[in-house]
């Protein structure tokens, strides 16, 4: 039995800015694109036609192009990875679209993710902040049983949720006022919920927020635009536990 594949034919605006020059929208056809292809690979295939014609190719993140490394880091139509919940650019498939549609393709907006060129950003202002957090110093030695040390399911349950932040961005880019809470609530959550991270758990909490305001992000506002356009489904619980996180240690360290 065959398959009969489906192709569109699209336009693209997308967002072209060379370092230290400003940036402007350009228009490219996408033709013949199948529906099965990911959103990376129909920009593959727009970026093949341009070498052909001796242009300069679109520049854009990519690396594992499976949803774990959270470099594809594209705002399409106006939605931090694409129209889809849940799903990173380069999971979201190109069914996605109509024939004939015009899709604008732009970097991920804010101040502290400065465009390197056309879409990709430099978002090493979240690496910084988790470097702020430090180290857990808990040693664990040799692989361990894993009933050796004893966590609650309920906190393993959500440490393992607030550990699935990619730290991709979106929840930056999607921010009103570019802020980094849900990425930061996230990997203070995730320490914060397990045995091993109760030591460095107070100054972890001071040095990650103080990173995060170093590094000029936003403030939050709790207006949820984070959440909704996490690939990863990261809550803003985790938000409301690093506010309780942070408040704890500050008063701790007044006493």
């Amino acid at each position: 039995m065959s398959t009969t594949h489906k192709s569109l034919n699209l336009t693209l605006k997308v967002w072209r800015q060379k370092p230290g020059a400003p940036g402007r929208f350009v228009t490219y056809p996408a033709r013949n694109i199948s529906t099965d292809m990911s959103f990376l690979e129909m920009m593959d295939v727009v970026n093949q036609d341009l070498i052909k014609k001796g242009d300069d190719p679109i520049a854009f993140d990519h690396d594992c192009r499976e949803g774990i490394c959270g470099s594809c880091s594209m705002t399409i139509n106006g939605n931090p990875h694409g129209p889809d919940r849940e799903t990173a650019t380069c999971q979201l498939h190109m069914r996605r679209f109509t024939e004939g549609e015009t899709i604008t393709v732009e970097p991920f907006r804010a101040r502290s993710f400065p465009v390197i060129k056309d879409l990709a950003v430099d978002r090493a202002a979240l690496d910084r902040i988790m470097a702020a957090g430090g180290f857990v110093s808990v040693s664990t030695g040799n692989a361990q049983d894993a009933n050796n040390i004893p966590v609650a399911k309920e906190n393993a349950d959500l440490a393992f949720d607030a550990a699935a932040c990619i730290g991709c961005g979106a929840c930056v880019a999607a921010c009103k006022n570019a802020s980094a809470m849900l990425f930061v609530s996230a990997k203070i959550s995730q320490l914060a919920l397990l045995p091993q991270g109760q030591v460095e758990r107070e100054r972890r909490a001071r040095n990650m927020i103080a990173q995060m305001d170093k590094e000029k992000f936003g403030n939050c506002t709790n207006t949820g635009a984070c959440e909704a356009a996490c690939p990863k489904g990261i809550t803003m619980e985790n938000m409301a536990r690093t506010y309780r996180e942070f408040l704890k240690a500050e008063l701790s360290k007044r006493h």
